[in-house]
C-alpha cells in the first residue's frame, strides 16, 4: 500500500523568551499543545500518539506536560535528536500517520535552557561528538569561544577562502534576520542591526560576533499531523498544510573529510534537501519554492545552507546575498520569522516552531511576516515551504509543505483564528485556564495542572 498523504492541521507556540526561570518546561510544553489544538479544533481525546522533543530534562518529561490535557494512556514517546529534535518529532508524527497507524498525532517540543553557552550535562560518560572535537583541533578552526560557534565560524572562514564571500556578507546575513525578527511578536529579540553594527559587537570565536549567534532561549512548540479522511470529516480544508515531503539524514564520512564546512553538518543538509526535492517533485530552482526558515544557528551557516541547499550554485552563496535574493522581493524569503540568530533557539522546540511559521505562510495568516506571493490568492500558483532542522552530532531534517489540492480559502467561516480569538500567526498571547479546559480530555481525568494558569 501506497503512503498516505499528511497534514499539519493545527499550529502552537509560545514566545521564545530569555532563560530567567520564569516559566516550567511543563507550562511551556502545555501552551503550545493547547494551542495548537485549539487551532485544529480539536481536543486531546483525539490524539492518537505523541513525539515530544527536548535536550535538557530528565526522562518522561513529555508525559508531564501532556497530563495536563488528560492522562488518555496513549504512547508518548520522547524524542532528543540535539538541535534537530523538535523536526524529529515531527518527522516520527508524520511517519504514524502516513503509515496508517494513525489518523491524528502529536509532535510538541520544549526546552528550559541555562543562560550562556551550551554546556555537556554528563562529564562521566564518552562525549558523543568526540570524533568531531578530534578534527576541529586537526583542521587549525578558531581555539577560543564555545564549541558550536568555532565549528559553524570554522565553517564560514573556509568558504570566504575558498569562494571570495566576505564577513560583510556574513553579516548581512545577521543584519537581515534581524531585520525580519522586528514583525515577529514570538521573537526574543525584535531589534534591527545594521551590517556595521553586526560586525562591530563584540567576538565571540575568530570572526564570529555575538550578534551573528543565536542565544539561549526557553519556549515551546506543537504541531498536530492528521490524515485526509480526518482533514475532511474535521472540516479542515480552509487551514489544512500538506507535508509534501519529509526527510531526515544523518552524518555521512564526509564529516571527517578535514573540511570545515563539512564539519558543520553540510552534507546532511545537501542529502537531506535532495531527497525532500524529489519527494515533492520540485526543484530549488522552481518558482514555486520560496519561503525557507533554515538552521541559521550562527550566520555563516546560513550561508553555507544556501549552497547545501541548492539555493545557489556551489560556491556562489555570497552572491545571492549580494542580490538581497534572500529577503522580500527577493528570489527567495529566508528566515521571515528572524532566523535561530533573532528569534531564540529552544533546542526540542525549535524545528517544530519552524513548521509554525511556514503553515501561516501558506494559511496566508502572518501578518507584517508574510510574503504577498505566498498567500492564498497570490502570484506564485502552488507556493512550496521548506523546513531546514540541523543538529551536529548528527541529524538533520528537511521538509517541503504545500496546501493541498483540497484547500478552499476561509470566507469568514471559522478557522483557528476565531477558535483561538485573535490571530495567533502575528500575535502572541499566552493561553488561559479557559483555553486548557475547551481542549483537554472529555474522558480521562488529570490531576496534573501548570503551576502558572
Amino acid at each position: 500500500m501506497a503512503p498516505r498523504k499528511t497534514y499539519i492541521i493545527g499550529v502552537g507556540k509560545t514566545k521564545y523568551e530569555k532563560p530567567r526561570n520564569r516559566i516550567g518546561y511543563e507550562e511551556l510544553g502545555l501552551q503550545a499543545a493547547t494551542k495548537a489544538l485549539l487551532d485544529a479544533g480539536i481536543n486531546y481525546d483525539d490524539i492518537q500518539q505523541a513525539y515530544v522533543g527536548y535536550v535538557y530534562g530528565d526522562s518522561t518529561c513529555g508525559q508531564r506536560a501532556l497530563y495536563a490535557l488528560g492522562m488518555t494512556q496513549i504512547p508518548i514517546v520522547n524524542v532528543n535528536n540535539n538541535c534537530s529534535t523538535g523536526s524529529s518529532a515531527l518527522y516520527l508524527a508524520s511517519q504514524m500517520v502516513e503509515s496508517g497507524a494513525c489518523e491524528c498525532t502529536m509532535a510538541l517540543g520544549f526546552e528550559k535552557m541555562a543562560p550562556g553557552s551550551l554546556a555537556n550535562a554528563f562529564n562521566d560518560r564518552t562525549n558523543p561528538l568526540d570524533k568531531t572535537l578530534e578534527v576541529v583541533g586537526e583542521i587549525g578552526s578558531s581555539s577560543h569561544g564555545p564549541f558550536a560557534a568555532r565549528v559553524f565560524g570554522s565553517g564560514g572562514e573556509e568558504y570566504c577562502k575558498r569562494f571570495g564571500a566576505t564577513w560583510e556578507d556574513i553579516a548581512a546575513i545577521a543584519s537581515k534576520n534581524h531585520a525580519h525578527s522586528a514583525n515577529n511578536p514570538y521573537s526574543q529579540f525584535q531589534n534591527t542591526m545594521t551590517v556595521e553594527e553586526v560586525l562591530a559587537e563584540k567576538k565571540v570565536s575568530g570572526n564570529v560576533t555575538r550578534a551573528m549567534c543565536c542565544p539561549t532561549s526557553d519556549g515551546g512548540a506543537c504541531a498536530i499531523v492528521a490524515s485526509e479522511d480526518f482533514v475532511k470529516a474535521h472540516k479542515l480544508e480552509n487551514q489544512a498544510i500538506e507535508i509534501a515531503s519529509l526527510a531526515m539524514t544523518t552524518d555521512s564520512p564526509k564529516l571527517f573529510s578535514k573540511s570545515a564546512i563539512e564539519l558543520t553538518g553540510a552534507d546532511m543538509s545537501r542529502r537531506a534537501a535532495q531527497r525532500a526535492y524529489s519527494a515533492a517533485g520540485i526543484t530549488p530552482q522552481d518558482e514555486r519554492l520560496r519561503v525557507i526558515e533554515c538552521h541559521d544557528c550562527f550566520a555563516p551557516n546560513e550561508l553555507l545552507l544556501y549552497d547545501a541547499l541548492g539555493l545557489a550554485e556551489p560556491g556562489k552563496a555570497h552572491e545571492l546575498v549580494r542580490r538581497k535574493d534572500n529577503t522580500y522581493g527577493g528570489r527567495y524569503l529566508v528566515n521571515p520569522s528572524g532566523g535561530l540568530e533573532s528569534k531564540g533557539h529552544p533546542l526540542g522546540a525549535t524545528g517544530l516552531g519552524n513548521v509554525f511559521y511556514l503553515a501561516m505562510q501558506l494559511r496566508g495568516w502572518a501578518g507584517p511576516m508574510q510574503a504577498p506571493e505566498v498567500a492564498p490568492n497570490g502570484a506564485v500558483k502552488d507556493p512550496h515551504a521548506m523546513l531546514h532542522n540541523l543538529g551536529l552530532g548528527g541529524s538533520c531534517v528537511v521538509g517541503l509543505f504545500r496546501r493541498p489540492d483540497f484547500y478552499q480559502v476561509s470566507q469568514g467561516g471559522e478557522d483557528g483564528r476565531q477558535r483561538l480569538g485573535y490571530n495567533h500567526g502575528c500575535e502572541c498571547r499566552e493561553v488561559t485556564q479557559a483555553d486548557v479546559d475547551k481542549v483537554k480530555s472529555k474522558k480521562a481525568f488529570s490531576p496534573y495542572a501548570a503551576a502558572r494558569l
